[in-house]
C-alpha cells in the first residue's frame, strides 16, 4: 500500500507557473506508475498526465500537452508536474494517483489505486 501526499498548490496569475509535488510512502516505488488528475467545480475527475514506474514514459492529456511537464526521482519517492503557461480553465484541485504494476487505464480514475487528497490551484485572468 501506499501513500500519497501532494503540496505546490496556490494562487497564479494566467500565464504563470507552478510546480506541483506528490510524496509516496513505501519501499517500492519505482513499481508504480503515477498520474495526475484535476477537478474543477461541478466537472468530473480528469486526466491530466501519467508516468510510467521508471519515469521513462509520459503521456498527457492534449488540454497541457506542451504545457505541462511529468516528471520522478525513485531515489526520493517523488513525482512532479511543472505546470506553465497556466490558463484560468487549469483551476481545479490536482490529485495525485499510484497504480502497482501494470494498468490498461493509464488515463481513466478506475486505473488507479491509490489517491492523495488534492491540492488547489487557481489561475486568475
Amino acid at each position: 500500500q501506499v501513500q500519497l501526499v501532494e503540496s505546490g498548490g496556490g494562487l497564479v496569475q494566467a500565464g504563470g507557473s507552478l510546480r506541483l509535488s506528490c510524496a509516496a510512502s513505501g519501499r517500492t516505488f519505482s513499481s508504480y506508475r503515477m498520474g495526475w488528475f484535476r477537478q474543477a467545480p461541478g466537472k468530473e475527475r480528469e486526466f491530466v498526465a501519467t508516468i510510467s514506474g521508471s519515469g521513462g514514459h509520459t503521456y498527457y492529456a492534449d488540454s497541457v500537452k506542451g504545457r505541462f511537464t511529468m516528471s520522478r526521482d525513485n531515489a526520493k519517492n517523488t513525482v512532479d508536474l511543472q505546470m506553465n503557461s497556466l490558463k484560468p480553465e487549469d483551476t481545479a484541485v490536482y490529485y495525485c494517483a499510484a497504480v502497482r504494476g501494470f494498468s490498461g487505464s493509464v488515463a481513466y480514475t478506475r486505473g488507479y489505486d491509490y489517491w492523495g487528497q488534492g491540492t488547489q490551484v487557481t489561475v486568475s485572468s
